[in-house]
């Protein structure tokens, strides 16, 4: 059992150490090669049957014929041929089953215990291969002749024993050639099948060498529909139907294109935050500077200066926040619950209404939406919710009017200002990204980029669109 395990382990050691192309190589070639000498090994014994089949059946037609010859002639000994030489097409013998009634002239086949119990009756007939006393190959048949008595005939077997040989030759030639095509076919298939693991391969270490998502395996040529799918991440597609390893790349191929539009878009991130951040940082390091020297200042002025000073530490603490929230790409999974959406929109319509007691907020609830649950965080949903409530107040004229509708299926927020234009709708909910007639209003453009993002973490869907008669409105649809 120890040395088995040793064996084993042993095996099994070889096997890590190998490359996969040498371990596919080599199992492919073992097991064309195991067929090729099966099949080599199943030819040799059936062409040895036939060739002494054949052999066989002379002698019992030959056993046949002297039986009726000699039907009546009851001398022990050799009938006719020259055994020794065998120079006739077949030679034969009458073997009594007593011993005591054998002839004085001495047998020229060999005679043994069990031609004794054929000729009487206790045996079936059967045949031997033997060695003729000049060294020949012969072929022998004892079978029963009359009562108390077998029959030996014997034929020499030259040309069966040399048949067997020049097909043991050629079957071996043969299946040393099969052996050295299957380690052929086994290298080909290896190289072949695994190319294009090899590719992805070589592309993961070049990604890993380079921090470089661009790089693509290239497939061969698909067709047209998948091609133009495929080329959205720069690679090809594959003719015919596909593989394991070709969806395997292809698969790979995909997550490298969302690898590299992730990577983009946290650069794009990294660049808007730090040039949103450039402008209240330096206004903030310009009063902080000028708060330095309040005894040149009066009272008037250190005023307006720590003012301002903090409204821009609060315009920058919130820009963090949102950015903070932005980088999270999941709801944390402990703080999930299931919320009663009603309750929820009008606790933050009421405090939408305290802080903008300008702007008129109503809220409809229909019937079956009274009791809508939805799994989720409270305080992620109420940002969304206020998010999108403070995106219409901030763009409703003074006295203008913000309606909130809660459903089964969706939540809408309108309202009546300008509404949005054709050229602004695609990328209303892009981060950092403000209408040129939101310019001058407040805010850091991440409102409505966070609100989508809340959504989708809570299986919804966000999108905008013109409302009818004038005005946005943006649509929360449930799952």
């Amino acid at each position: 059992m120890t040395g088995r395990r040793t064996d084993r382990r042993l095996g099994a050691r070889w096997r890590r150490r190998r490359p996969l192309r040498t371990r596919l190589a080599v199992a492919a070639s073992a097991a064309v090669a195991l067929v090729a000498v099966c099949v080599c090994v199943a030819s040799f014994f059936v062409i040895r049957y036939k060739l002494y089949q054949q052999l066989d059946q002379n002698l019992a037609q030959t056993a046949t014929l002297v039986a009726q010859q000699h039907e009546y002639d009851k001398d022990y000994g050799v009938l006719t041929g020259e055994c020794r030489f065998l120079g006739a097409p077949a030679c034969s013998q009458i073997v009594p089953a007593d011993s005591a009634d054998d002839p004085r002239k001495p047998y020229l086949l060999p005679v043994t215990g069990a031609t004794r119990q054929v000729a009487a009756g206790e045996l079936t007939p059967y045949y031997t291969s033997f060695t003729l006393p000049d060294g020949k190959p012969g072929r022998m048949l004892t079978t029963h002749y009359g009562k108390g008595a077998a029959v030996q005939v014997a034929m020499r077997a030259d040309i069966a024993e040399r048949g067997v040989r020049q097909t043991a030759a050629i079957l071996a030639v043969v299946g040393g050639a099969g052996v050295l095509l299957s380690a052929v076919g086994g290298y080909w298939v290896s190289r072949t099948g695994l190319a294009p693991v090899a590719r992805l391969t070589a592309t993961a270490e070049r990604i890993a060498a380079t921090r470089d998502a661009r790089h693509r395996i290239e497939l061969p040529p698909g067709p047209p529909e998948r091609a133009g799918r495929a080329r959205k991440f720069g690679r090809f597609g594959h003719r015919g139907g596909e593989d394991e390893v070709t969806r395997l790349a292809t698969a790979f191929n995909t997550m490298l294109g969302e690898l590299e539009e992730s990577v983009a878009a946290r650069r794009r991130l990294v660049a808007d935050a730090s040039h949103e951040l450039r402008t209240p940082l330096t206004a903030l390091r310009t009063n902080a500077e000028l708060l330095a020297r309040a005894d040149l200042l009066n009272k008037a002025q250190r005023d307006r200066a720590s003012g301002a000073l903090a409204r821009q530490l609060r315009e920058v603490t919130g820009l963090v926040n949102d950015l903070i929230e932005l980088a999270r790409d999941e709801e944390p999974q402990p703080l999930v619950e299931d919320v009663a959406l009603a309750p929820l929109v009008s606790h933050v319509v009421e405090a939408a209404r305290e802080h903008w007691p300008t702007i008129a907020f109503t809220l409809h609830t229909t019937p079956e939406a009274a009791a809508l649950t939805l799994p989720g965080v409270p305080s992620r949903l109420a940002r969304l919710i206020t998010n999108l409530l403070d995106n219409a107040a901030k763009f409703s004229p003074p006295g203008g009017l913000v309606e909130v509708t809660l459903s089964p299926h969706s939540l809408t927020v309108r309202d009546h200002g300008p509404g949005i234009s054709p050229e602004d709708l695609p990328h209303v909910f892009d981060r950092f990204y403000r209408a040129e007639k939101a310019r001058s209003l407040p805010g850091s453009g991440l409102g409505l980029a966070m609100a989508r993002q809340i959504a989708r973490a809570h299986g919804a869907e966000l999108s905008a669109e013109h409302a009818p008669g004038g005005g946005a409105l943006f649509r929360l649809t449930l799952r």
